[in-house]
């Protein structure tokens, strides 16, 4: 893909109105929105009943169920509110590998994924992961924002090494709100990522984590002596491949992502991958739609 294409395409954006975000655990939104809640409120659409208790609004007592029955009930109302959505994108170095590239591919799923909620009225947010202080990311809301989403998607700021640890929890000092967090990152951290997954929990968002990985890394071409250099820390290593260096690689990698599914399984937390040549579009709308993220 070229760089210099827009992130969405006009079809996309059409195709992606009809869908919104889902989150699994119930929170209460700040502003209201064009999202039902699962809680009950007040609105103009009636949702339920329930018994009257000392205390409670007279203004929304049944009078009729209370001629009839002569018991006093409560109008109970579907109440619509926002939902808060942060899409925390690893912008380190290893992000900038492949082509197209692993971070351009997580703009494009933070594009779409923010889109869905702009045309919902929600509250959505687009951050960068970094170990030094950023200005804290502003909130946006409604359609019209989609030109801010795209800006800030574009000028996202390379970081020459970033803990993921150490951004995360950065992330979470400065949103102490809940809701739903996107974490689009390749974990390939040597620090590791299960602290930075258990902040987040801390927090009691609601976590889905999308490891994002360059055909290259998942079914490497690759014969010969090399000499391979790390783009994080600037460390090298001479290797032979051979047949059975390749076979090793392959076991390697299944077992680091087993081992991230493992952990984020028994957590509560949503882990896919995915392949920089996969479609967004279809992701969004298949892949991200089964597991709960969108509908």
């Amino acid at each position: 893909m070229n760089q210099a294409e827009p992130l969405l395409s006009a079809e996309t954006l059409g195709r992606l109105e009809r869908l919104e975000l889902v989150t699994r655990k119930i929170f209460r939104g700040q502003l209201k929105g064009e999202r039902r809640s699962r809680r009950k409120g007040q609105s103009v659409e009636f949702a339920d009943h329930r018994n009257y208790v000392p205390g409670d609004d007279l203004r929304f007592i049944d009078w009729n169920l209370y001629a009839r029955l002569d018991k006093l009930f409560l109008r109970l109302f579907q109440e619509e509110e926002d939902l808060h959505f942060h899409a925390l994108i690893d912008t380190s170095p290893s992000m900038q590998f492949g082509q197209p590239s692993k971070l351009r591919f997580a703009q494009q799923l933070a594009a779409a994924l923010g889109y869905i909620g702009l045309c919902r009225s929600d509250r959505i947010k687009v951050e960068p992961l970094s170990d030094s202080p950023i200005p804290p990311a502003s909130g946006l809301r409604g359609k019209s924002s989609l030109w801010k989403l795209l800006q800030q998607l574009g000028s996202l700021p390379a970081t020459p090494h970033t803990s993921l640890e150490a951004a995360v929890k950065r992330f979470c000092i400065r949103n102490p709100g809940k809701g739903i967090v996107v974490l689009l990152s390749d974990l390939l951290d040597k620090n590791g990522y299960e602290n930075a997954l258990r902040a987040l929990i801390a927090r009691q968002y609601d976590v889905y984590v999308v490891q994002i990985l360059s055909p290259e890394e998942l079914e490497p071409d690759l014969v010969g002596d090399l000499n391979l250099v790390d783009c994080e820390d600037g460390e090298f290593a001479e290797i032979s491949v051979s047949p059975r260096l390749l076979q090793q690689y392959r076991a390697t990698l299944q077992g680091f992502l087993n081992q991230i599914r493992q952990f984020c399984s028994r957590r509560g937390i949503v882990h896919m991958t995915c392949s920089t040549q996969q479609n967004v579009d279809q992701l969004v709308a298949t892949y991200l739609r089964s597991r709960g993220l969108v509908r």
